[in-house]
């Protein structure tokens, strides 16, 4: 992060703090953001990203900087960083998340997190007042870097239509939100439905959840391919919470199940995306 002056500004969190110190380091041998990227295997935008805490770090990228640098700092800095960012409770499922070959969710009141631009995070989330505001938008969207791996997950996204009328951020933040819901429906890999308000009761009323599937790779005696199999996370007030019991996970797939079945087609959902757009655009 820098001040007006083009030099480091002090930092107002760990992410923060891990940004300015890879900066301050970039200038100090003088080195232009893409010299960097090159010598830390990664991109110009990602330590553009780093350096201004929009983005957390991988473990890689932190070792990867240490030894552009010459230094060993980054690595040893990371699991604090990556601590601050995300909730102790939350980071078990980001790392599931990363891994998952499938994901599906459900989400009653607001627009998933995979999906969500970074101005409606960051209204969203402002409500709760959180010390670490900042960082928490920047975990968010760190997560969806999942969409560019060299084998993304399938993803599959079912919303309540009352998460396309709440204005969160206001028209404007709401109309970026919807139109990046109709850019993203067009990756075949990812399908959004949506529940239309008409549809008064449904499997998803008792709350908003995930299912996380992962492939098992080969049996190393038979070579024959393991069956995947699946994770259930279910968000909850304070916390949520990860569950692998076999009978639950069942439910859940069930109740997605079902959901996919009341939720109206992916084209009737982008043609209902587009007319609450439109709507918004006309306010």
């Amino acid at each position: 992060m820098e001040d007006d002056n083009g030099q480091p500004s002090p930092p107002i969190s760990l992410l923060g703090f891990f940004g300015s110190r890879v900066l301050k380091l970039r200038i100090e041998r003088g080195w232009s953001q893409a010299e960097l990227a090159t010598a830390a295997h990664t991109t110009g935008a990602m330590v553009s990203y780093v350096e201004n805490a929009k983005r957390v770090p991988s473990a890689d990228l932190a070792h990867d900087l240490d030894r552009a640098f010459g230094v060993d700092f980054f690595g040893e800095f990371y699991p604090l960083v990556v601590r601050y960012a995300y909730p102790s409770w939350f980071l078990p499922y980001v790392e599931l998340e990363r891994n998952a070959s499938a994901i599906r969710s459900f989400q009653s009141q607001v627009i998933p997190g995979l999906l969500q631009t970074e101005v409606y995070a960051r209204a969203m989330l402002t409500p709760v007042r959180p010390d670490n505001l900042d960082d928490l938008v920047a975990a968010r969207m760190t997560r969806q870097a999942i969409f560019e791996r060299a084998n993304p997950p399938r993803t599959w996204f079912i919303v309540d239509e009352q998460a396309l009328r709440r204005k969160i951020g206001g028209p404007n933040v709401m109309a970026e939100q919807l139109e990046r819901l109709l850019t993203a429906s067009q990756d075949p890999r990812v399908v959004i439905q949506v529940v239309p308000d008409d549809i008064a009761a449904h499997p998803g009323l008792a709350g908003p959840f995930t299912l996380l599937t992962f492939d098992q790779g080969k049996d190393p005696q038979t070579s024959d391919r393991k069956p995947p199999h699946d994770v259930l996370y279910v968000d909850a007030f304070s916390q949520g919470r990860t569950a692998l019991d076999t009978i639950e996970v069942t439910a859940a797939t069930h109740a997605y199940d079902l959901l996919r079945s009341y939720a109206l087609s992916p084209e009737g959902s982008a043609a209902l995306i587009g007319d609450h757009l439109e709507g918004l655009k006309k306010a």
